[in-house]
């Protein structure tokens, strides 16, 4: 991947950041980029777009592993889930799995795209190799929820669609390529991300 990082995060800093990028915000997306380039050298660029515009929407743009509820610990996002949920402001949840286990754990949404439910926890664990089952606060350490994001998007684990569906030769499903990750939610908002990301990325000359 020829890119000029320093090119592409001046362009996303006006455009995506509101003029000011953190050091963990550039910090979060050189480790995405270089996952990128580590686990697929020759994806497409839109893949890359997309996964950041993921990383990007799923984070409220800090860009940094985050919990569900975006908590300080385990246990207030699990208060605050259970609090949500008693209240009925969840009811497409039919099982709280927050919800500490008899093993002591909780499968609350962590990382870069929020992986909920052991299930998931174990799908991601079987493709990436991570030891997410003994521990899923893995999922909240940088490179390992990068690593989740790419595998996730590339093989279609998290929303049973492949980013390559999306974008391939002659097609540019923006908005559809929200399946990858969570049906049409809030589709249109994270296409726009992505196409910022990916105009980012051809003009530091990706």
């Amino acid at each position: 991947m020829a890119l000029s990082q320093t090119s592409f995060f001046e362009t996303i800093r006006s455009e995506l950041f509101s003029g000011t990028l953190t050091l963990d915000q550039r910090t979060g997306m050189e480790i995405i980029l270089a996952r990128w380039r580590a686990l697929v050298p020759h994806a497409d660029r839109r893949w890359i777009a997309y996964g950041l515009a993921t990383a990007h929407h799923e984070t409220g743009r800090l860009m940094q592993p985050v919990r569900e509820t975006f908590a300080g610990s385990s246990a207030q996002a699990i208060c605050r889930l259970e609090r949500a949920y008693r209240r009925g402001r969840l009811p497409q949840v039919s099982t709280p799995y927050w919800r500490v286990d008899a093993q002591g754990k909780s499968w609350f949404g962590r990382g870069y795209v929020q992986l909920t439910h052991r299930d998931n926890y174990a799908t991601l664990a079987m493709a990436t190799g991570l030891a997410l089952l003994d521990d899923p606060d893995l999922a909240l350490q940088t490179e390992a929820a990068a690593t989740i994001l790419v595998v996730g998007l590339v093989e279609g684990l998290f929303g049973g669609h492949r980013i390559a569906e999306f974008f391939r030769a002659g097609t540019a499903d923006w908005a559809g390529a929200r399946r990858t990750v969570n049906g049409t939610d809030r589709a249109d908002l994270v296409a726009g991300y992505a196409r910022h990301y990916d105009a980012a990325l051809a003009s530091a000359g990706f």
